[in-house]
């Protein structure tokens, strides 16, 4: 999947015109393989600039339909109760339970140059990952994401920009979650 983007010419007398010569294309090629661990199946796990705070082990969920913060996080941050505000929706985990939710707490997350505001979900449940981004965050910036590339690439200015995953973070987590 690609999406395409191009730098807008601006005119006072004309409609706006999309220049061809630049065409930015925020998307994937085999190219962008180079330098995996084969074979693999794993999970994208990167690093993520989280309430001013480099965050590892942070997993990118394109199924997710919340950003989730675990326990390690909420505690590493020095985040207090009084920093969360109510969230009453129902979580249900990877494993069809019900989740408990301590709150829910907004906090910058960076990426380049780009600050956007993240709405967390804490839970309070075991995992070996310190957050899952989903949706709302990859949908916040146009971000697109691959798990068979091992990156995230999002338009900065006129630039193409990208995450790479730490495979061997993936696969630690997964040791631990089994």
């Amino acid at each position: 999947m690609s999406v395409s983007c191009y730098p807008v010419e601006e005119s006072s007398s004309m409609p706006k015109r999309a220049k061809m010569g630049n065409l930015l294309v925020l998307g994937f090629l085999d190219e962008d393989k180079v330098g995996t661990i084969l074979p693999y199946d794993d999970a994208l796990v990167v690093t993520l600039r989280i309430g001013g705070y480099d965050v590892k082990r942070v997993m990118i969920d394109q199924g997710s339909v919340a950003n989730i913060m675990y326990p390690n996080l909420y505690w590493g941050l020095n985040l207090k109760p009084k920093n969360l505000t109510a969230y009453s929706s129902p979580l249900v985990s990877f494993e069809g339970k019900m989740v408990v939710l301590k709150g829910q707490i907004r906090l910058p997350v960076q990426t380049g140059t780009n600050v956007v505001e993240v709405d967390f979900i804490v839970v309070d449940v075991f995992s070996p990952y310190t957050a899952i981004m989903g949706r709302p965050w990859l949908h916040t910036p146009g971000a697109v994401s691959s798990t068979l590339h091992q990156k995230i690439k999002y338009l900065s200015g006129d630039q193409v920009l990208e995450i790479v995953g730490n495979q061997i973070a993936a696969r630690q987590c997964l040791v631990a979650a089994i």
